[in-house]
């Protein structure tokens, strides 16, 4: 029995998108449905958050399979109980090591409410989470999106969505000012189309000009 569980698309989502911006439909029409697994444990989708700080999605879930075959369930008091050579040892670096240990500890000691996030704005969110060490937006829309089941995130800071949006609309460069452009086209279902960027940064794309 499969229990996995998926980040949820409303079904007014893709008509929406599709009707927004013709290349992205045509994307959406070639790539089919798309199933991300979510993890709505927010303690441990934010440590899996920070294993995958700068590395490949692939690396990631190796060192994140290794955490949970080693700890068990991940858990505040599991990590908390890890010293760092036996975290390190799953393929993490001491960087990583100390932030996971460092977060761990607050949640564990609840110096640190992890559950008062899911009653913030998007915005807050990243502000409380960015008080933590090695912590960013980032980290943070990535916890938001894949644990909080948020609709409307689509992130600056995620390389894979940069290029997805270049490849589907032929730009050397993405600035700021040019992603601000697609994230108002998008919204509110930001989410959405970033699972499609993702998508489209990872496959053999062409941009065909029209």
């Amino acid at each position: 029995m499969n229990n996995t569980l998926y980040f949820p698309i409303p079904e007014e989502a893709i008509p929406y998108l599709k009707k927004k911006d013709k290349k992205l439909s045509a994307a959406i029409d070639r790539i089919g449905e798309i199933k991300r697994p979510i993890n709505p444990d927010l303690f441990s989708a934010l440590v899996n958050s920070i294993v995958g700080q700068q590395i490949s999605t692939k690396a990631q879930k190796t060192v994140w399979n290794r955490i949970k075959n080693g700890v068990g369930e991940v858990t505040p008091k599991s990590i908390h109980e890890f010293d760092r050579e036996e975290l390190k040892s799953f393929g993490l670096s001491y960087r990583k090591v100390d932030y996971i240990k460092d977060f761990s500890a607050k949640v564990y000691t609840k110096e640190f409410d992890i559950e008062s996030l899911t009653e913030m704005t998007d915005e807050e969110v990243c502000k409380q989470l960015s008080s933590l060490k090695g912590i960013g937006n980032w980290t943070a829309e990535m916890l938001m999106l894949f644990s909080m089941q948020r609709q409307n995130i689509l992130s600056f800071g995620d390389l894979a969505i940069i290029r997805g949006i270049s490849k589907l609309y032929g730009h050397k460069e993405v600035d700021k000012v040019r992603f601000e452009k697609y994230r108002k086209r998008y919204s509110p279902y930001g989410s959405v189309a970033s699972l499609y960027l993702w998508a489209i940064s990872h496959e053999d794309f062409v941009v065909r000009k029209s």
